[in-house]
């Protein structure tokens, strides 16, 4: 019993407290010493934080992952020899900031316009060869035959992956990512483009 009663007296004395607490600020929100709290109008963003996006370097969007069954056949007098490998891949979507052009990013109030490098593919060597598995050989296969058939896979990856609709997606989520990113820092309104490298 004691217990709730001291906890009553706390409550209405926290309460009382606040309506001080309150009336004071008001008063003084009257005379206009007090402080505010609000946004600066004037956004402005530094070199250094033009410099820090700058160096992220590869900003990947988007992630694909592939799996690609490759076979060559060699013709014989004979009986065919067949080498068939199954290859799998994940490549990587974005954008290098090192390769943005001079005046790539303009501040005008509380709007920022970007112009972005290209979407492309960040790392070319996106075959994971350890995973590599053989699904069928017969014959003799040199190792010139054997790289013959990971540059068809390349190949292969390659025109199913880097489709127009993949690099579209890409580049949709690096415009969410940016816009996320300037909007957080105060910015209204964010203009992305993409342009050459």
């Amino acid at each position: 019993m004691k217990i709730l009663t001291y906890i009553k007296i706390g409550v209405a004395v926290l309460i009382l407290a606040l309506l001080i607490a309150g009336f004071f600020w008001l008063r003084s929100a009257t005379r206009g010493d007090h402080l505010d709290f609000g946004t600066d109008p004037e956004i402005g963003i530094t070199p250094t934080q033009i410099q820090s996006i700058k160096a992220i370097g590869e900003w990947e969007f988007l992630s694909v992952s592939a799996e690609e069954l490759v076979d060559t056949v060699r013709k014989g007098l004979f009986i065919n020899d067949e080498l068939s490998r199954i290859y799998y891949g994940t490549l990587r979507l974005g954008i290098n900031m090192h390769q943005v052009q001079p005046g790539w990013m303009e501040v005008r109030g509380d709007s920022v316009f970007m112009t972005l490098p290209t979407v492309g593919l960040l790392d070319k060597d996106f075959i994971d060869e350890a995973r590599t598995k053989p699904f069928y050989e017969s014959g003799n296969w040199s190792p010139a035959d054997r790289e013959a058939l990971y540059k068809k896979a390349y190949r292969m990856m390659t025109q199913h992956c880097l489709t127009r609709e993949n690099l579209q997606a890409a580049e949709a989520n690096g415009r969410e990512q940016f816009e996320n990113m300037l909007k957080s820092m105060g910015y209204k309104n964010v203009s992305i483009t993409y342009g050459h490298h």
